[in-house]
């Protein structure tokens, strides 16, 4: 598979490109940690919403895919009417489906939409929006290694 790395400038690009799709309310937003913390920060402050909370999986190691997806650090949202939840990637869809099914089995009452960047149109769930298909592996500019710019630096 080949990889693409993916810069801070063209994620800007996209996010801006994701604020025009995005065509429904919302008054949530709950990052899946830790590829949707940077766009909800920036998606919270360009929509002013406050109610951000993160929710937490371990699905893959580096790029290798687990067998089971685990869910924990669950967010108390009982207030909520409409949430987005937002992820870098839906590669095989299996987090968001998991998660989906959660909260939407905790909190029946509150309407869920989805966001990413980029969608695998092989996954088994399609987010509600996103701004890119993408059939490679991203390495995205937030998953830089700090051990590698030691090194660099100490040139």
């Amino acid at each position: 598979m080949q990889n693409r790395y993916y810069s801070y400038s063209e994620f800007i690009e996209d996010l801006y490109r994701l604020t025009k799709i995005i065509n429904k309310p919302f008054d949530t937003i709950i990052p899946i940690a830790r590829g949707g913390l940077s766009i909800a920060h920036i998606l919270s402050e360009y929509y002013n919403i406050r109610a951000v909370y993160s929710i937490n999986t371990i699905g893959y190691n580096n790029s290798e895919k687990l067998d089971n997806i685990e869910i924990f650090n669950i967010p108390n949202i009982k207030n909520s009417k409409r949430v987005l939840i937002v992820d870098d990637i839906v590669d095989s869809g299996d987090t968001l489906f998991a998660i989906l099914e959660l909260l939407k089995e905790k909190y029946s009452n509150i309407i869920f939409y989805s966001a990413s960047i980029f969608y695998k149109k092989t996954a088994k769930i399609a987010p509600t929006w996103y701004v890119k298909e993408t059939k490679e592996w991203i390495d995205f500019f937030w998953s830089v290694d700090l051990k590698d710019i030691d090194d660099f630096n100490d040139r």
